[in-house]
């Protein structure tokens, strides 16, 4: 061998770093934390302990289930679906046309109260196939337009219903552009229920959504209408069908509060409705209803959460009792519990 040659242990560039061994592991620095041995509950889950937490959660969830159907089941709720019957039967061929053109709307209906209802009476619309939540409808407005009069020009989120020839519009944006605007009124024996329309929206809207000092301004005066007008002498946080309508809705199908009769109702009592069908659901197929509704201390009329209460419970006692015949019928011998990895080793680490 040449003894010229250099030694591949001779001094050179890099021949330090290839003598030093490298740390390539990922592996984190040891705490109890990361590897998961800190002291925890593990239970056994014996079929007396499966058993009990069944027989537990249906003698919770059943009780609850058949009280919130109870609760539900006394509200009184009175609902008339109008859109198609408040169109005269030689326009219904062509209710588009209708709606837009400039006959008179004026519709007669007549509900008749099915059991007792107590004050207050809340009186709501309902639209169904109506997208509120639609990302560029939901977008459509202007929140420091509405809550601050120095910001009349904040219309950059509000396309296309930003601005007019006179100025920006205020409130600009599609939701308000498409507010609501069938009217309802009731009388009872030939007198007038008043409706309350005061307290309808939410008081932190009011307070602090829709400012005090703001005022609608150019408001409709475009081309195309697309829904209700607005007070021009009453502030926004004073106009509570708008601010009512500006909550929008997550599903297609929803109600809004349009107003309160505080006045009690009689079985068999029967309530005119003289109504404006002014609002276009026909250009998307969409349904109109009128809902006059009581409450109680769960709310509305709603049994979907006792059916799902009731349905959880019964479903658990039923596995209840499967388990205890199959545990009394073919009974199997538990295990030693101390053969378990985490009592033959408590800290968890394996033997090497």
């Amino acid at each position: 061998m040449n003894s010229n040659t250099p030694s591949s242990s001779a001094g050179g560039p890099g021949s330090a770093d290839l003598a030093t061994p490298r740390r390539n592991s990922k592996r984190p620095k040891y705490s109890r934390f990361t590897q998961q041995e800190l002291p925890a509950c593990k239970p056994i889950l014996t079929p007396k302990w499966v058993i009990s937490t069944f027989l537990l959660i249906s003698v919770v969830f059943i009780p609850i289930g058949v009280v919130s159907l109870l609760a539900s089941r006394d509200v009184v709720e009175i609902v008339n679906q109008y859109e198609t019957e408040c169109i005269p039967e030689e326009s219904r061929n062509d209710k588009v046309g209708f709606i837009q053109s400039s006959q008179d709307k004026n519709c007669s209906r007549t509900l008749r109260v099915p059991k007792d209802m107590k004050q207050p009476i809340y009186v709501y619309y309902q639209l169904d196939n109506f997208y509120q939540n639609h990302r560029r409808y939901v977008k459509s407005r202007s929140d420091q337009q509405l809550r601050n009069p120095g910001s009349e020009n904040s219309t950059d989120a509000c396309e296309p219903e930003e601005k007019t020839n006179s100025g920006s519009i205020v409130p600009c944006g599609l939701i308000a552009w498409s507010l609501f605007n069938d009217t309802y009124a009731f009388s009872r024996n030939n007198q007038q229920l008043a409706i309350n329309k005061r307290g309808i929206s939410w008081k932190s809207d009011r307070d602090h959504k829709f400012g005090k000092r703001v005022y609608p301004k150019n408001f409709q005066n475009g081309t195309l209408i697309g829904g209700g007008r607005l007070n021009t002498s009453k502030p926004l946080s004073e106009q509570e069908d708008l601010i009512v309508w500006m909550r929008t809705a997550a599903l297609p199908t929803f109600r809004k509060l349009y107003g309160k009769i505080e006045m009690d109702l009689q079985t068999g009592d029967v309530i005119d409705v003289s109504l404006q069908n002014n609002y276009n659901t026909y250009s998307f197929n969409g349904k109109k209803k009128l809902v006059l509704s009581t409450t109680s201390w769960l709310g509305g009329k709603n049994d979907f959460i006792g059916i799902a209460y009731l349905t959880v419970g019964g479903l658990c006692f039923f596995l209840a009792m499967v388990f205890t015949l199959i545990y009394l019928i073919m009974p199997r011998q538990l295990g030693d519990p101390s053969y378990l990895s985490w009592n033959r080793n408590p800290g968890g680490h394996l033997a090497s």
